[in-house]
């Protein structure tokens, strides 16, 4: 039996999506140190600006982060800092089941690596 996405569990699967790429769970972990700029980001990550600030805006539309403005610059931080905490509890998951989240048939890589990024 399908079970699809009841009305209560719709916001929670996006908020889990918006967290599925590594790109923005690298941002948020790097906020989680302070506030950056879009130019302290791509030069950390080393990404180009333009996929920093699409998975920026994405965070942001998520109200997950949030931005203040100092003249040219925009400088993005955590708004929920509690969202920490929720990774942090995620590694738990993760460490106590091994491989077998990386091993999921469908969400893991043959490789055991989720999404293709090495562990």
């Amino acid at each position: 039996m399908a079970i699809g996405c009841a009305p209560g569990l719709t916001p929670a699967v996006a908020l889990f999506r918006s967290l599925g790429d590594p790109t923005r769970l690298a941002i948020l972990r790097r906020l989680a140190s302070g506030e950056a700029r879009v130019v302290d980001l791509t030069g950390e990550l080393g990404l180009a600006q333009s996929t920093v600030s699409k998975h920026l805006a994405c965070l942001r539309d998520c109200g997950l982060i949030d931005y203040r403005v100092a003249g040219r610059q925009s400088f993005y931080a955590l708004a929920r800092p509690e969202l920490m905490d929720l990774l942090r509890s995620a590694e738990q998951v993760l460490a106590a089941t091994g491989d077998a989240v990386a091993l999921c048939p469908d969400y893991g890589t043959p490789s055991g690596s989720a999404a293709g990024v090495p562990a």
